[in-house]
């Protein structure tokens, strides 16, 4: 029987990769890929939307 692995898009350049334990790259394609999209974070071109009453509602919980 055939195994079968999920397949997904490579988030940098859209190529197809199996989601399998031995592609160390996953969900990239290869290194390159998964370099550019650090490097994207690194620059902050990529950023997680927070805004700043969310880090104070932390410390209002504390007490």
């Amino acid at each position: 029987m055939a195994d079968k692995f999920t397949v997904v898009a490579c988030p940098t350049c859209g190529q197809d990769v199996e989601w399998r334990p031995e592609h160390r790259w996953r969900p990239f394609c290869c290194e390159r890929c998964k370099l550019i999209d650090l490097g994207e974070w690194a620059t902050e071109r990529y950023k997680v939307p927070v805004t700043e009453q969310d880090a104070f509602d932390d410390l209002d919980s504390r007490g």
